[in-house]
């Protein structure tokens, strides 16, 4: 594989598949091993990822993320199906988490999958609508402005 050509896939992810919650973060994280990428944008990819994907399981009945990759970024797109969220800047704030209490056993719902995703990215976008689902957008430069 190369990163001179744009790689695309899409990933159906299931709500409360608890059991494969993680698996879409690992397959992106090999595909950027495979084709070189630096391994400090690879760590971040899988960070926002990981968050992004898990919040789908948490929440979520079911959502996609599209992932593609070209020689100037990595954008990751995540729509879910789900309750949305009431309040995103609450939602954004460290610590804040609507986990459930079996969510919390399973050591989940630390209140740090939103921020972390922020942190991880160049550019992130958020929006919602209650009742009807969640729309993440994560962009991580390869080639930073001179």
């Amino acid at each position: 594989m190369s990163v001179e050509n744009i790689l695309w896939e899409k990933f159906n992810i299931t709500g409360r598949d608890f059991k494969n919650a993680g698996s879409v973060s690992i397959k992106i994280k090999e595909i950027l091993k495979q084709v070189g990428i630096n391994s400090s944008i690879v760590r971040r990819v899988a960070i926002a990822t990981y968050e992004a994907e898990m919040n789908v399981v948490m929440y979520a009945n079911k959502g996609i993320l599209n992932f593609s990759l070209s020689p100037e970024k990595i954008e990751i797109n995540v729509e879910d199906e789900g309750p949305g969220i009431e309040d995103i800047e609450l939602a954004m704030q460290e610590g804040y988490s609507t986990a459930t209490e079996e969510m919390r056993e399973m050591g989940f719902g630390a209140g740090m999958g939103l921020p972390n995703i922020k942190k991880n990215a160049d550019e992130f976008e958020i929006s919602s609508e209650v009742g009807k689902g969640t729309k993440v957008g994560i962009i991580i430069n390869l080639k930073k402005e001179t």
